[in-house]
């Protein structure tokens, strides 16, 4: 529980801490190279990946042996190209 309290704290101070930066760049007033680098490295770590999971928790996963199979050859779990057509025989309208 105090576990709990304490990120959700930190998330709440970084969160207004990066607010804090944005509204200052925004507004133009003596702003500096430090609001840059906190908007910067604020936006930075929304791209992060934070909802994935490890691919053997992951729902509907494809198993690495599967991958393997499929690139072997003469497997029959790969899939194989179309015959090639005969000599005159297009696919085209006739």
């Amino acid at each position: 529980m105090v576990g709990q309290i304490v990120r959700w704290g930190a998330a709440l101070g970084l969160g207004v801490v990066w607010w804090w930066a944005v509204l200052r760049l925004a507004s133009g007033a003596d702003t500096g190279v430090l609001e840059g680098t906190v908007v910067a490295g604020g936006w930075g770590l929304s791209l992060l990946p934070v909802h994935c999971v490890p691919k053997l928790r992951a729902a509907r996963a494809v198993g690495p042996g599967r991958w393997v199979a499929a690139w072997r050859t003469g497997s029959t779990t790969a899939t194989t190209a179309s015959p090639h057509p005969r000599s005159g025989a297009g696919s085209g309208p006739s």
